[in-house]
């Protein structure tokens, strides 16, 4: 039988890629760990989603998340004897054709949305917008600790979150539903 501990994270460290140990509070776990949680939304997403085209969009973003999950988990020097692949610029242009393409056939509200007021995938896709942004922040937390030397890793992240908002905003066009607008104080 496998077992699926090792006991090595018990004192509160964990293991890069390559194999150096680190503490579970460095700002690396913390973003790949926020990225699995997008991946996991996204995951109940897909599964109640019935339409194929947003199934597959989101299987697509879901292998992005661990090569890019990889990727940070992965010490530079490390990333070639490893054949860590990295996110691209054709990735995010892939985003960005995603969202182009949905912005044309729906139009965008002009207020802030209160999720889960039209129906469940719209809601599990704001969830992973704001899942997504906070990745984003920790991402940016790299950066300025000297930990990232992809810098389109923040574009794909930055349209990742746009992708999400968008593709909310269609389903419930598709669905015929039509997004709560927060209309402020009354």
């Amino acid at each position: 039988m496998v077992k699926i501990y090792t006991k090595k994270g018990d004192e509160g460290q964990t293991s890069l890629f390559g194999g150096q140990r680190i503490s579970k509070s460095d700002p690396r776990p913390e973003a790949y760990g926020t990225l699995d949680e997008v991946c996991a939304v996204l995951g109940v997403a897909r599964a109640a989603a019935d339409n194929p085209d947003l199934q597959g969009v989101i299987h697509s973003i879901q292998e992005d998340l661990f090569l890019l999950g990889a990727e940070l988990a992965t010490a530079p020097e490390d990333r070639a004897r490893f054949h860590v692949q990295q996110i691209t610029a054709e990735h995010t242009a892939r985003l960005e054709s995603l969202i182009d393409e949905r912005l044309a056939k729906i139009e965008l509200p002009r207020a802030f949305i209160i999720p889960g007021s039209s129906s469940y995938i719209p809601a599990l896709l704001d969830w992973a917008r704001a899942v997504a942004r906070r990745a984003e922040r920790r991402v940016v937390e790299l950066r300025e600790a000297g930990l990232l030397d992809n810098a389109e890793v923040l574009k794909y992240l930055n349209r990742l979150a746009d992708l999400f908002f968008v593709l909310a905003r269609y389903q419930e066009a598709v669905e015929g539903q039509g997004a709560v607008q927060w209309r402020g104080r009354r």
